[in-house]
């Protein structure tokens, strides 16, 4: 798995996880930004996805066991988890499965599972992704191919996903894309995720419409929910399910705001997730030094952390 920390090395530790497709380099405060927050960013490739091998069969619970095997590698010990769109799903599977480990969860702008009772899925999602994710149930020869198109022209030409997406975007998310600067760094996380194809696109696509491995509502520890109110990727009927089954969740849904507005709204969660009850690492900076960028990477340079064979 290919893992880049930024923000305070002594700071409170966050995982970041990505949208979908996506990588460990989308959107997130700048280095500074997080130093101050006292904020110590960790993220990385789902499998499949930039340069993370893949897995396939892969379920959303499985997220935890890549969480946890980089906290331990990192030696953090407790830690806050937030997602993003596609991430959303697997944070609440790390705050489901490790709740010794998690102090607080943030899911923003997430999809419920495929089989949430009483949640009509589809309704009020784009053509784009009631396509893919029906695909994903009754011909995944047509997903793989259609998803591996995509991404051959994403990596020849970034801005194509957007271009594609533009008939689907509500006024806020045009307001949100047309920021010249927010376009380049979205562009540039989609690029990083197909690089080296579409496999954990695909397999994102898939995990999402089986069962997750786990129950919502079996989550303890606590969840803050966000959600644009014009969101016409991941409807906020979604949040609204996750609201009801996950015990003591918070929930808030912004009007005139739509799906990508999650990246304008992170920093404010960040601050949520390390103001009470959340600690810093359990070790100095300094022991976690053999995985961290040393002498010669360039900042931002994913550390790539192997199992052991």
């Amino acid at each position: 798995m290919a893992v880049e920390v930024t923000g305070a090395p002594d700071g409170s530790p966050v995982f970041l996880l990505h949208g979908t497709p996506g990588s460990r380099s989308g959107i997130k405060p700048r280095g500074i930004l997080l130093y101050r927050q006292g904020v110590r960013l960790i993220c990385y490739d789902r499998p499949g996805y930039g340069r993370s091998e893949r897995r396939e069969g892969r379920r959303v619970v499985d997220a935890a066991a890549d969480v946890e095997a980089i906290a331990d590698a990192l030696e953090i010990d407790r830690f806050a988890v937030v997602g993003r769109s596609g991430g959303g799903p697997h944070a609440l599977a790390v705050a489901a499965m490790l709740p010794q480990r998690v102090t607080r969860a943030a899911v923003l702008v997430s999809i419920a599972p495929a089989d949430a009772a009483g949640l009509d899925w589809y309704r009020g999602m784009s053509a784009s992704n009631v396509d893919e994710y029906q695909a994903a149930d009754t011909d995944r020869g047509s997903l793989m191919a259609s998803l591996t198109s995509q991404a051959d022209r994403m990596r020849r030409d970034p801005e194509s996903l957007v271009a594609f997406l533009d008939k689907e975007l509500s006024d806020p998310d045009r307001r949100v894309i047309g920021n010249v600067a927010m376009r380049r760094k979205i562009t540039d996380s989609y690029a990083e995720a197909v690089r080296y194809g579409a496999e954990g696109w695909i397999d994102d696509a898939l995990a999402f419409r089986r069962n997750w491995g786990f129950e919502p509502s079996s989550i303890r520890v606590p969840v803050r929910l966000w959600h644009g109110a014009d969101d016409q990727f991941s409807p906020v009927s979604h949040t609204h399910w996750l609201a009801a089954q996950i015990r003591g969740a918070e929930i808030e849904v912004a009007q005139g705001a739509g799906h990508f507005a999650a990246v304008e709204i992170l920093p404010r969660m960040l601050t949520w997730l390390t103001e009470t009850g959340v600690v810093a690492a359990d070790k100095p900076a300094a022991t976690v030094q053999p995985i961290r960028t040393g002498a010669g990477r360039a900042p931002g340079t994913p550390v790539v952390l192997r199992a052991a064979r």
